[in-house]
């Protein structure tokens, strides 16, 4: 079993707490499904960035599987990581697909818990998940601390493969946030200039644009691995629903963090 290690910091521990934030998150968010394939979703305490979140968790549609690209953001375990526990948070469990899983194997993505247990990526995007679709749905954990180009595409398309020979509907999530610790006008302008090729699914411009100006988003390689594998399913329109910084929830906007809310349809 994979037990939650932020609640009680990204988000409350307290069942009643948590249910009451994730209703806040949503408060004045619209839930309107759309055939959607992939989102970009930032993963910072849901005070910061859970209303961003929620704008594309609104717009999901029911899936069989949700499968989750998360950066590494400690270290620990291989460079690509796959969960097959149970993970559990204050709303219940979910079960991991391994079904998927098992399509993945021999592949780059190794079967490894231990880059999971401390990580926080991919841990607050599952209450939204029970908050949306309750207990009738899995996950396939995947944590990235290789995040090159070359094994974002091979990801993704791998990741893709599998799920098309299970047959299963799927959707692609990638838990990143953008800039990291710049004034709210370097930031939005960096990722504004970071966004345009996501819009665009632009691999190869995505990361040039990101080592040219060096910008600090953290699951860079999570979000081309989701790019990768909705191209596999024919994705071609991307609509940035919301961008906002942590300063516009605390005032500093000295040094602020980046959230966007992205989807692929």
């Amino acid at each position: 079993m994979r037990q939650t290690v932020v609640a009680g910091q990204f988000y409350p521990l307290n069942l009643k707490g948590l249910k009451k934030e994730l209703s806040r998150c949503f408060k004045d968010v619209a839930i309107s499904e759309k055939p959607i394939l992939g989102a970009v979703v930032p993963h910072a305490g849901y005070i910061y960035s859970g209303e961003v979140a929620a704008h594309a968790y609104a717009q999901l549609p029911e899936a069989d599987t949700y499968i989750i690209f998360g950066p590494n953001h400690t270290g620990y375990g291989s460079p690509v990581a796959l969960s097959q526990e149970t993970w559990t948070t204050p709303l219940g469990v979910v079960e991991t697909d391994k079904e998927i899983g098992k399509a993945l194997a021999g592949t780059i993505i190794d079967f490894d818990e231990l880059a999971h247990h401390y990580e926080h990526s991919i841990e607050v995007q599952v209450p939204f998940l029970q908050h949306r679709f309750g207990s009738d749905f899995r996950i396939l954990p995947i944590c990235m601390g290789l995040q090159d180009e070359e094994t974002a595409i091979e990801v993704g398309r791998e990741v893709a493969r599998a799920a098309k020979d299970t047959g299963k509907k799927v959707v692609f999530i990638a838990s990143s946030d953008f800039t990291h610790y710049e004034s709210a006008d370097v930031a939005r302008d960096n990722d504004n200039y970071l966004i345009e090729p996501i819009m665009k699914m632009d691999i190869p411009e995505f990361y040039r644009r990101r080592e040219e100006r060096n910008i600090s988003a953290c699951g860079f390689g999570p979000i081309a691995a989701m790019l990768s594998a909705t191209m596999e399913f024919g994705a071609s329109k991307v609509s940035l629903l919301k961008y906002a910084t942590s300063g516009d929830i605390t005032g500093d906007m000295s040094g602020v963090v980046g959230y966007a809310a992205i989807v692929v349809e």
